[in-house]
């Protein structure tokens, strides 16, 4: 595997770190505004907010310069945002570094996946777009906990400091090892919004929407439910977010592997799983042990499902891949966001800590549905494309697998 790919994953590590990591230190943001938690909690909204919009807009307007340009912007935005955060002198301003970093988020997991995938050879496609996931999912494992740490022990603006710096080295990372590969050539605004015509594009990003949606309807809430429910003091919750980001990195590398050789059908059995593991997770989040288990499965079994829906959407938008690729990244968060508000919706009609795995597992349920529809639409047109040929081709490059 290229060396690129470990600059990607150091930017996406940093990534990954300044977007969960102020999950651990809000309490700290609040005392030091004078802000109560729920207006603190804009700090974790503006960012998920600034994924989806910054997503499409930046990647539009990215458009005018190479990929690996773009990819050294992108980096520079986010060090700018993670500095104005680590000194800003009032909340507002706090608020402000924290969209400026997430405008950043989604174009360079976007344009990242779509260099990392012009890297290798087309069998090793998903494996480079999982290898540099890893980078968000060590974030997890190491980036969040540690950054947490650090700020609960130095101050949570050392944290951001450091996050910061962090990106610095992901932007020399990407200038010194990236291939400079020119303007991607005849991609221009129109054909990147043209991939949007093929229907398999709107699957790929509804199944991560619920998909992923699934994984966070139940993670949002995983501390009541913890702590109220399996009976963990709240300062296990953060060992218990390590064991679910160890699941989450297993699946990435899991999901990247079986992804070059059988896409759908590790789809059908991730998302299949998913649901059935978010289900029962009502039953054994009543058990220490057994709650531990299937937080960690959960996360492995929602992260096999990102390289195989990255691919599918590189594949599905073939001639002008970077716009519907970022718009992909976009679709985990309104997922998250879309999952936090059924959970908490289900939680304040009364039904409990446990009820919004109940609703993971009907998103995740709903994104399999999805999954045999995209499939039986491939092997249609697939069977369509021989027939059509000799009548003119109506249907070239209608099919990007």
């Amino acid at each position: 595997m290229p060396l690129a790919l470990v600059a990607l994953a150091i930017g996406a590590f940093g990534i990954g770190t300044t977007e969960f990591v102020i999950m651990g230190l809000l309490p700290e943001v609040a005392a030091e505004f004078g802000v109560s938690i729920p207006v603190a909690g804009w700090l974790v909204t503006g960012y998920a907010l600034g994924v989806v919009l910054g997503a499409p807009l930046l990647t539009v307007l990215g458009t005018k310069v190479s990929r690996k340009k773009m990819l050294m912007g992108l980096m520079g935005l986010f060090v700018v945002g993670n500095a104005l955060s680590a000194a800003a002198p009032t909340f507002s301003v706090m608020l402000a570094g924290r969209v400026v970093a997430s405008l950043a988020h989604g174009a360079f997991f976007g344009v990242g996946s779509v260099v990392a995938a012009a890297l290798v050879a087309p069998e090793k496609k998903a494996s480079a777009i999982s290898l540099m996931f890893t980078g968000l999912t060590l974030a997890t494992v190491v980036g969040v906990p540690g950054g947490t740490m650090i700020g609960q022990a130095t101050g949570w603006r050392v944290t951001f400091a450091l996050v910061a710096a962090l990106g610095v080295v992901g932007l020399l990372g990407v200038a010194t090892l990236v291939p400079e590969t020119g303007r991607p050539g005849g991609v221009t605004v129109r054909t990147e919004f043209a991939a949007f015509r093929n229907v398999q594009v709107w699957l790929a990003l509804a199944m991560t929407v619920l998909g992923y949606g699934g994984v966070f309807a139940a993670i949002t809430y995983i501390t009541p439910m913890m702590v109220e429910v399996a009976g963990y003091s709240p300062g296990s919750v953060t060992w218990l977010l390590v064991l679910f980001g160890v699941g989450m990195f297993a699946g990435n590398l899991v999901g990247g592997r079986f992804a070059d050789r059988a896409l759908m059908p590790l789809l059908f059995v991730s998302l299949g799983a998913l649901a059935l593991a978010l289900a029962l997770f009502t039953v054994t989040a009543h058990d220490r042990v057994l709650a531990a288990i299937t937080l960690a499965v959960i996360g492995a079994l929602g992260f096999a499902t990102v390289p195989p829906l990255q691919k599918w959407v590189l594949d599905q938008a073939s001639a002008a891949p970077t716009l519907a690729s970022a718009a992909n990244i976009g679709a985990f968060n309104l997922g998250n966001a879309l999952a936090a508000w059924l959970g908490g919706t289900v939680i304040a009609a009364g039904l409990g800590y446990t009820a919004p795995n109940w609703v993971g597992a009907l998103l995740s349920g709903t994104a399999l549905v999805l999954a045999f529809v995209a499939a039986h639409l491939d092997r249609r047109g697939a069977a369509a494309g021989p027939a059509a040929a000799p009548r003119g081709a109506a249907l070239e490059g209608s099919r990007a697998v």
